[in-house]
């Protein structure tokens, strides 16, 4: 039986456990399922690492992983309270994942102020090495020829061994450790670190002023589906009165046609509009839920929390105010946070340009290590272990061993790799400066956008009451003349159908004005908190 040496061996263990091999983890086919494993914790894994499901969801439907159930409703919230618009803000101040991501963002940028602030430093690094080296060097003795004595050959074999055409082969051995302390400073560099910082603190300013946009956006969302949500509200009780009138028609014509003044007709009338009446309703119920859910999404907490919402139906609305002057717009435009945000990013952008430009001139520089030695171990040198450790160079025989170097270092040629960051760099600077001017044309088109809107929402609730006004006469007028014999069930269904598309439309009319004063809040960068989301005056 031939059996493989060891080199054989491990030849073979390596070649099994090629890279090719995690294919068989992949999906087998193009036009297959993938079908993974599950773990003791539930977790899915790759075919081959977990346990096999008895019963996994056929064709391209995967198993459920039992970490990722939803997440209960929040304890926090009571559901016999009625939670107003600024209760809700608070909670999502805290509790909307969007805040948290632009806190670690702000804190981020913060800490690379101070990274780039560490290049002004001295860089110290401490190494501790321990070994054993053997060496072997073999070659002619001179002291020993062929005519040597045995006497000389046994002395010549007590320090080596003696080859068959008289050289010697020495061995040395020995162990030790080297504990080294190392110091680089870059001195002098024109300007690069100040220009490196000077970027990293424009680029904090920018995460700043958009953790400030996030809360700005967190409370204009809450409010948006607060509203919207009241509005669906206020739709649900509305159809319910229309169906209630409609439902009132019914009677009068199922009583008409009991005295023999009615037909069959004006009662099959009369249940359609019911029926199509109970139908929106239906829907607006659904619309109310979904609107419900959309809010608590924006505040930021489970959808399985009930939540109960204040009525804000009775909050006056006062007349259209006048337009903002040109003044206002500036003004409304140099403190959006986006913008804010856009010219910080130009401004760190140019600086990133400044320390591309500095890359070209010399830099001087100290460097310096001290070496300790112990036992027989033979080192030229101590590496270094990462990139912000250099090696040890300065090791002698002795025990104790000291160096500090300074210098210059003047680039000279490095295949265009500087002239082609100075490039990309003054490409960011100048698609920041555009971006900036993006954003403040599209800035100003948003203010004048969402004013607009608030004076057509402001102006459809104004003349929305004299609709609902002239609709409530016509009809009571036709359902009073209908059930006194004088009117058609056509006309009081007519009116009725009227009466509510008017009242609806107010209701509409009133919320979109809500909405439109938020969305004008937030286009100027008026939102400062839960209390300042405004209402129209």
């Amino acid at each position: 039986m031939t059996r493989l040496s060891p080199a054989a061996l491990c030849a073979c263990v390596l070649l099994s456990g090629c890279a090719t091999d995690a294919l068989n983890t992949a999906p087998q086919r193009p036009d297959g399922p993938w079908h993974p494993d599950v773990a003791a914790n539930g977790a899915l894994v790759a075919p081959g690492h977990g346990v096999r499901g008895l019963a996994l969801p056929p064709g391209y439907v995967l198993p459920s992983d039992t970490r990722l159930a939803p997440r209960e409703a929040t304890p926090d919230l009571l559901p016999t309270r009625a939670y107003g618009l600024a209760d809700l803000i608070d909670i999502a101040q805290s509790a909307n994942p969007s805040t948290r991501r632009a806190w670690n963002a702000a804190r981020d940028a913060a800490l690379g102020v101070g990274i780039a602030r560490s290049a002004l430093l001295p860089r110290l690094t401490a190494s501790v090495v321990g070994g054993y080296n053997n060496s072997t060097d073999s070659g002619a003795n001179p002291s020993i020829s062929n005519a040597g004595t045995a006497g000389d050959v046994a002395n010549a074999g007590l320090n080596g061994l003696t080859t068959a055409t008289g050289g010697v082969s020495n061995r040395t051995h020995g162990a030790g450790e080297v504990q080294t302390l190392g110091l680089e400073w870059l001195l002098f560099d024109f300007g690069a670190r100040e220009a490196t910082i000077d970027a990293a603190r424009h680029a904090q300013i920018a995460s700043n002023v958009l953790f400030t946009a996030a809360h700005q956006k967190v409370i204009y969302t809450v409010a948006t589906a607060y509203y919207t949500h009241a509005a669906a509200t206020a739709r649900v009780g509305l159809l319910r009165q229309g169906r209630d009138n409609a439902q009132a028609v019914l009677a009068a014509a199922q009583a008409r046609l009991q005295q023999g003044q009615g037909t069959i007709v004006d009662v099959a009338q009369a249940r359609q509009a019911t029926a199509q009446a109970e139908l929106r309703l239906v829907q607006a119920d659904g619309d109310a839920q979904n609107t419900l859910l959309d809010l608590l999404n924006a505040v930021g907490i489970s959808p399985e929390t009930p939540l109960r919402t204040a009525d804000v139906g009775g909050r006056p609305l006062g007349p259209e105010a006048g337009r903002l002057s040109h003044d206002m717009v500036r003004q409304a435009v140099a403190r959006r946070p986006d913008v804010l945000a856009a010219y910080a990013t130009a401004d760190a952008a140019r600086a990133q340009v400044s320390a591309a430009r500095r890359a070209f001139l010399p830099k001087i520089f100290a460097t310096g290590n001290v070496a300790y030695s112990t036992g027989r171990l033979a080192l030229s040198s101590v590496p270094g272990v990462g990139s912000d450790s250099t090696p040890t160079l300065n090791l002698s025989s002795n025990r104790f061993s000291s160096v500090i170097l300074g210098g210059i270092t003047v680039p000279i040629f490095d295949g265009g790799t500087r002239a082609a960051l100075l490039r990309q760099a003054q490409d960011r600077a100048d698609s920041a400066d555009a971006t900036l001017r993006q954003t403040r044309d599209e800035s100003v088109k948003q203010i004048v956008v969402a004013e607009n809107s608030l004076h057509t929402g402001l102006s459809a609730y104004a003349a929305s009451a004299a609709l609902l006004d002239a609709s409530r006469v016509s009809y009571e007028a036709a359902f009073a003349a209908y059930r006194n014999g004088a009117g058609s069930i056509t006309q009081a269904t007519v009116a009725q159908n009227g009466l509510l598309d008017a009242t609806l439309a107010r209701s509409d009319a009133y919320y979109a004005a809500l909405i439109a004063a938020a969305s004008l809040a937030f286009a100027t960068g008026a939102l400062g908190d839960a209390g300042d989301v405004p209402l129209p005056r």
